[in-house]
């Protein structure tokens, strides 16, 4: 069993209140950004599942406070998914069920929210959730969805990363590589330099690993 792992405005006052807004809103998300960062590349291991339980809290919230909008959903889902992967096991099926139903109403509102973030995340969950009867596991409809994202960003370091973990554990090896090579040439993400860093760590990790079944 796989392991869980911004109208137009009527007056002047009322478009500066919009712009406040967003510019409060972007702020938010980078914060939850940067704590999921901070939580997924430096917190202890077995400190992980309480912190995301944390964040999660206070995703929620973004979420209520932007009106379910698909960034604010999306991040949500990405909280989680990852609270699903430090628990583990059965019980963190929940969670994931969660981060799918997020992820779903995010892409129902922008399918290119985030450049293809919650196609990936929902792409990855499918993959690396077990399937029925125990749970919503499918890798037609993660593969599917890994292929759309790569379409609508061919540059996505995320994108390429996690698709090539869903090619290694399906054995195709050489493909695996192709896109690990891709992932390392992606730009990196401005105001992320933890998960860049962190991200660029786990390509390392997979390309040894495929390294090794070629």
């Amino acid at each position: 069993m796989r392991s869980i792992r911004g109208l137009i405005t009527f007056c002047i006052s009322l478009m500066v209140y919009a712009n406040l807004t967003f510019a409060d809103n972007s702020r938010t998300l980078l914060n939850i950004q940067q704590q999921w960062a901070s939580i997924n590349y430096d917190v202890d291991s077995s400190e992980k599942e309480k912190a995301f339980l944390a964040l999660i809290a206070d995703a929620e919230a973004f979420v209520a406070s932007s009106s379910n909008n698909a960034e604010a959903l999306t991040w949500l889902a990405i909280t989680q998914s990852s609270a699903a992967k430090a628990k583990g096991g059965l019980g963190a099926l929940d969670f994931a069920k969660a981060a799918r139903s997020n992820l779903e109403k995010a892409l129902q509102q922008d399918e290119q929210v985030l450049e293809g973030t919650a196609l990936i995340v929902l792409a990855a969950l499918y993959h690396n959730v077990p399937g029925w009867p125990v749970a919503f596991g499918s890798d037609k409809k993660a593969a599917r969805l890994f292929k759309k994202a790569l379409a609508l960003y061919p540059n996505s370091m995320d994108a390429h990363y996690f698709y090539a973990e869903y090619l290694f554990d399906d054995g195709e090896y050489e493909e695996a590589a192709r896109h690990l090579t891709l992932a390392k040439s992606a730009p990196e993400k401005p105001n992320r330099p933890i998960a860049d860093k962190g991200r660029r760590s786990e390509i390392e990790i997979l390309e040894a690993k495929v390294a090794k079944k070629l």
